[in-house]
C-alpha cells in the first residue's frame, strides 16, 4: 500500500506541476497579446502632422484630400509655413513630412542621419515661380538679364525695361522674407541679401495676388499652382485682373523666345524660372507619411499634381489597349 500511495503522490504532484506550467504559459501569451497594440499610424490609418511651403498649398491640399477620401481612417494636419520653417519642423520631429522646393543642406542632412534617419528626398514635381503684373501694365515680357538687373539694384523703373511703358518705380512683391519664392530668386541670381531693394512682403501667395491686382507698379512672385488649376473656383477668381509675364533666357529674344510657367513649358523645362518640388520624409516605418509618398510616386497622386498645373516626376501611365476583333 505504501508503494501505491507513493506512486499516487508522484502523479498528483506532476499534474499540479503541469497545471502550474500551463497557467504560467497562459499568462505569458495573454500578456503578449495585450501588448500588441495597433500601431499609431500606418499607410491606411492614423493622423500625422506635415508641413509645406505656402507656395505649394493648393497642390498639397488636394493631395491630402484625395488620400483621406481613399483611406477614411487617415488624417493630415497640414501646417503651411515659410520654407525654412517647414524644413526646420521635419528636422525637429514636429512634422513627419515636408513639401519644399530644395534639397536639404549638408548640415540639415547630418541632423537627420545623426538620429539614424536615412536621407532620401523624393523629387515629385516640376514647379515654377510665376511673375505677375497688374492688367493695366501692358509690359508682360522680361528677360533673365533684365530681372537680374532689377534684383541687383541697377534697374528700378519700369521704363528701364526693354518693353517698359510706365514711368514708375518697380515694387517687388513676395509672400514673406523666408519663402521659397524669394530664396529661389536669390539663389538664381547669386544674391546674399536684398537690402536696398523696393520689396514688399504681402504675407502669403494669395495676398501677393491681391496686392498686384490693386497696385499697377507691382511685380509679384508666386508659386504657379495658385493660378494654374482652372477647375478650382478660387484659381479662376485669383487670376482676374492679372498678367502672367513671359520670361526669356536670351538677351535679345524674339517673341517666340519668351515662355510662361504653364504645364508644357514646365514639362520641357523651357520656362527659365522652373524649380523642383521635393518631399522630405523622416519616417523609419511604413507609416502614413510613407503612404503619401508612395501615393504620389507610384499611384494616381501624380494625376493630381498634373491637374494643379505642375508636371509630375512620374506621370501616371495612361496606356490604352485596343483589341481588334478577328
Amino acid at each position: 500500500m505504501a508503494d501505491i500511495d507513493f506512486i499516487v503522490g508522484i502523479i498528483i504532484t506532476k499534474v499540479k506541476m503541469s497545471k502550474s506550467i500551463f497557467f504560467y504559459l497562459l499568462v505569458i501569451v495573454l500578456g503578449s497579446l495585450s501588448s500588441c497594440k495597433r500601431p499609431e499610424d500606418s499607410t491606411s490609418h492614423g493622423k500625422i502632422t506635415i508641413t509645406a511651403d505656402e507656395s505649394l498649398q493648393p497642390m498639397v491640399e488636394q493631395l491630402c484630400q484625395a488620400y483621406e477620401a481613399i483611406h477614411p481612417e487617415t488624417s493630415f494636419k497640414v501646417l503651411y509655413r515659410p520654407e525654412q520653417q517647414a524644413t526646420a519642423a521635419v528636422l525637429k520631429d514636429s512634422s513627419r513630412l515636408a513639401f519644399i522646393t530644395r534639397e536639404l543642406t549638408s548640415d540639415e542632412q547630418r541632423m537627420l542621419t545623426s538620429k539614424g534617419i536615412r536621407y532620401n528626398p523624393q523629387y515629385i514635381a516640376t514647379d515654377g515661380v510665376a511673375l505677375l503684373t497688374n492688367r493695366t501694365n501692358i509690359d508682360s515680357l522680361i528677360t533673365l538679364e533684365e530681372l537680374s538687373s532689377v534684383f541687383k539694384g541697377k534697374t528700378r523703373n519700369w521704363n528701364q525695361l526693354k518693353n517698359g511703358n510706365k514711368n514708375n518705380d518697380i515694387v517687388l512683391v513676395f509672400d514673406n522674407a523666408n519663402s521659397s519664392n524669394l530664396n529661389f530668386i536669390m539663389k538664381k541670381f547669386g544674391l546674399t541679401d536684398v537690402k536696398g531693394l523696393n520689396i514688399f512682403s504681402a504675407g502669403s501667395n494669395k495676398k501677393v495676388i491681391e496686392y498686384v491686382r490693386e497696385n499697377p507698379n507691382a511685380l509679384g512672385f508666386i508659386g504657379v499652382n495658385w493660378i494654374s488649376d482652372g477647375d478650382v473656383p478660387l484659381t479662376a477668381e485669383l487670376s482676374k485682373g492679372l498678367r502672367v509675364m513671359g520670361v526669356s533666357e536670351k538677351a535679345n529674344p524674339t517673341k517666340e523666345d519668351y515662355y510662361q510657367p504653364f504645364q508644357r513649358d514646365l514639362k520641357y523645362k523651357t520656362y527659365p524660372l522652373h524649380r523642383k518640388v521635393y518631399v522630405i520624409n523622416r519616417e523609419m516605418h511604413a507609416g502614413l507619411g510613407s503612404g503619401m509618398v508612395n501615393y504620389i510616386m507610384r499611384d494616381v497622386g501624380s494625376l493630381i499634381i498634373e491637374k494643379c498645373g505642375l508636371w509630375p516626376t512620374k506621370p501616371f501611365n495612361r496606356e490604352v489597349i485596343i483589341k481588334k476583333d478577328i
